[in-house]
């Protein structure tokens, strides 16, 4: 198993997050995982910085920790052929410590480009044409393609590797498992469900299994939850309307009834680190084996601490 930590990119400067990146490396996290997004989630976060920027940025600033995306929707804001190049890119950069975290996208984010959102038949269309590029770029030499909507002309890049970066792709359903196992290394999902692994493994997949493991460390539980409520209220709503809205006030508009004790079922709030370790038990006995850590709290450089000393080691008697 190992253990990542979140970088939040919607709540930190550029320069904060490659900081952070640079502490979580100190701290013994086996890897980091940036948000891509355009837009934030909210109206209190303040940020939202270029992702891969910062991961180059990240890149020259450490030695070990892995570098990934969670996750990079490249059909729409982005095409394919760019995401190609620039994870191959990064992937030079970091010396091999990259791995390409994809999924289908939100409207929050690719709608600002003016083509529209697609209903979600098209939208895992889009994603499979995206992969099949991707992977046809990084064979070498130049190539060509015509999807039902993606299309690349006489396209190389010079630039490769010698080890390709991982691909993961985000799956909520039987349809997006398959796609994975049909063109991805592996999964990235938010929820603590076995059966998207069983689903993702009957369709013939394999590889690592990435989640994110929902933490708000502070000495003060309520303070905890008042800071992950400001943070993150928005992921305790249904993907099915989280997908679909097109602006942080619009999140703000659907989350209001969520307060910071709706937060206390969900995150580990607090100073406790057994409420910490229940809380990740979930994901590590659903079978995931990529823990990336949210860190929700008021204070970043405390939660490092706290991990540190207390949660690291205990994280050992997770099952995997």
């Amino acid at each position: 198993m190992q253990i990542g930590f979140k970088l939040f990119a919607e709540n930190y400067s550029p320069t904060e997050l490659v900081r952070q990146a640079v502490e979580a490396e100190r701290a013994g996290f086996d890897f980091v995982e940036i948000s891509d997004h355009f837009h934030p989630w909210l109206p209190e976060h303040e940020h939202s910085p270029f992702a891969w920027s910062v991961l180059a940025a990240i890149a020259a600033s450490t030695e070990r920790i892995g570098l990934a995306t969670g996750v990079t929707c490249p059909t729409i804001r982005y095409h394919p052929a760019i995401i190609a190049q620039a994870a191959a890119t990064t992937q030079i950069l970091s010396g091999g410590r990259f791995t390409l975290g994809v999924g289908s996208g939100e409207r929050l984010n690719e709608h600002v480009v003016g083509q529209g959102w697609p209903e979600v038949r098209d939208r895992h269309q889009l994603l499979r044409e995206a992969l099949e590029i991707i992977r046809l770029l990084w064979q070498g030499g130049y190539h060509s393609y015509r999807g039902e909507f993606l299309t690349i002309e006489d396209a190389r890049v010079f630039d490769l590797p010698d080890t390709l970066p991982d691909i993961v792709v985000a799956i909520g359903g039987p349809q997006a498992a398959r796609l994975a196992a049909d063109l991805g290394d592996g999964i990235f999902t938010t929820d603590p469900d076995a059966s998207l692994i069983e689903a993702f493994e009957q369709a013939g997949g394999s590889g690592p299994r990435y989640t994110e493991v929902p933490l708000a460390w502070a000495t003060d539980e309520q303070a905890a939850a008042e800071s992950a409520h400001r943070m993150f209220r928005f992921g305790l709503g249904s993907w099915r309307v989280n997908s679909e809205l097109p602006n942080p006030a619009h999140f703000d508009a659907a989350t209001q009834f969520i307060t910071p004790d709706s937060m206390r079922e969900v995150f580990a709030c607090g100073p406790d680190v057994e409420r910490h370790l229940e809380v990740a038990r979930q994901f590590s006995d659903a079978g995931f084996d990529r823990l990336a850590l949210i860190s929700a709290g008021p204070d970043v450089d405390g939660f490092m601490r706290f991990f540190t000393d207390e949660l690291r080691p205990r994280l050992s008697e997770l099952s995997t």
